[in-house]
């Protein structure tokens, strides 16, 4: 498939958004963060300023985004349908949330239930995005079981970051030396998801033109001719082709920036407090531009079976 910009940074900062938005809770629910007006500015002003900036560039994509709320009324049949409901339900907790922490000073007690709530629905959201891919049998690529737990962890993932660069910022060392050990472990299970993942898709039988016209037993089938002469739209959007070299290089990229590193960053900073802030933040970095490149290759990787029928 086409890796269109737009989807590219909707999938990855809506995951990001979401993901603090969740460990923002979290936070607050264990005491390790208290009501603070900056922080929680900064905070939910990222969160939000990401899960906003992300759903409006999703309508990017489409050809007519100005019909893009007309999608919410295809609910019973459809994941992106569910996806903008649920986005819109999980505004409702998060903000009440925000603004508890903002104008009430109050991030406790019901407060933080109502923000691990939030949280929850945040990761119902990510959830649902996931399945607009999961369910399209057409691209074997996305219709795998490793896709769903995919989103789910980089959003955990990319947002543990966050919030454990966003702790050492605002002076909580305690919140920042909690997310150590789940942060390290999201970064650990995201790079086993993903290596899984690849492992499927490389493994998969795709389809042919011989198992697609059901002819394979008398031999190899070929077109006769091409039914276009020349590159057209199918081609270009659901036929996008990487050459396996950069495929390769590229994977190895995703693994070292958006794992490995914010790994030993985040590690290290465990044991050197002094320097925890630019650790942290320098892991942020190479995460943002790690999983910027993974969702990059799971669009580039993707084919629609469509394609069969230009032999591509």
């Amino acid at each position: 498939m086409h890796p269109a910009k737009s989807v590219i940074f909707f999938t990855t900062t809506t995951g990001a958004g979401y993901g603090l938005l969740f460990w923002l809770a979290v936070l607050a629910h264990r005491g390790l963060v208290g009501p603070d007006f900056g922080f929680g500015l900064l905070a939910f002003g990222i969160a939000f300023t990401l899960v906003v900036g992300g759903l409006l560039s999703s309508t990017l994509h489409l050809g007519r985004p100005e019909r893009a709320w007309r999608a919410l009324s295809q609910w019973r049949s459809s994941w992106l349908s569910r996806e903008g409901i649920a986005a819109l339900l999980t505004f409702i907790p998060t903000v009440l949330f925000a603004c508890f922490w903002l104008f009430w000073h109050n991030n406790s007690g019901y407060v933080a239930w109502l923000g691990l709530f939030g949280g929850v629905m945040s990761l119902l959201t990510v959830y649902t995005t996931s399945m607009i891919y999961a369910s399209l049998k057409a691209i074997p690529a996305w219709s795998v079981g490793w896709t769903v737990p995919g989103f789910l962890v980089l959003s955990l993932m990319s947002g543990a970051v966050l919030a454990s660069a966003l702790a050492a910022v605002g002076g909580y060392g305690a919140a920042a030396l909690w997310l150590v050990l789940p942060t390290l472990f999201f970064l650990a299970f995201g790079l086993v998801v993903k290596l899984s993942y690849w492992s499927k898709i490389d493994r998969s039988v795709s389809s042919s033109a011989e198992t697609a016209t059901g002819l394979g037993e008398f031999g190899k089938v070929r077109l006769i001719e091409s039914p276009h002469d020349q590159p057209n739209y199918l081609i270009k959007e659901m036929g996008f082709v990487i050459a396996r070299k950069h495929r390769t290089k590229l994977r190895r990229m995703v693994v070292i920036f958006a794992f490995g590193l914010p790994f030993l960053g985040i590690s290290i900073g465990w044991f050197a407090p002094d320097i925890v802030v630019f650790l942290t933040l320098a892991a942020l970095g190479f995460c943002a531009v790690g999983v910027a490149m993974e969702r990059w290759l799971f669009f580039a990787e993707a084919k629609h079976v469509v394609t069969l029928y230009y032999d591509t």
